[in-house]
């Protein structure tokens, strides 16, 4: 009734390992703390603080290998909002670093973290007046 297949599928599920990369735990924590570094970074630079910047960028590098691309593209949100974004991503970074062991991830993580709470309260103590 059915006619039997004579070739080879086109469709071939991977057994080989080396079929495509592997990565263990730690790299692909680090592939992970360096993309939200990244994130903040680009936050960071919108915000124009560029020692913060700096820093984070020296992180990404270590982590990466290469000094992170860097672009001018300006999102034009309010600042609160950009305060807001990069307390989201640090605080996600810190959350990867701290599961890494990762204290230098860490320490700036968690100092971007308290810098932008800081700057919050400013701009709630500016909008309040």
């Amino acid at each position: 009734m059915y006619e039997p297949i004579r070739t080879k599928s086109v469709h071939r599920v991977a057994t080989d390992s080396g079929d495509f990369p592997h990565h263990t735990r730690g790299e692909e924590l680090d592939i992970q703390l360096a993309g939200h570094l990244s994130a903040l970074l680009a936050v960071t630079d919108e915000l124009g603080l560029d020692e913060a910047a700096q820093q984070i960028a020296t992180q990404v590098a270590r982590l990466r290998g290469t000094p992170p691309v860097r672009h001018a593209a300006l999102t034009r949100a309010a600042p609160a909002a950009l305060h807001r974004r990069a307390q989201d991503l640090a605080a996600r970074a810190l959350v990867v670093a701290a599961s890494r062991a990762d204290t230098a991830g860490a320490i700036l993580s968690a100092e971007r973290m308290d810098a932008h709470a800081a700057a919050l309260d400013q701009l709630d103590l500016v909008g309040a007046h």
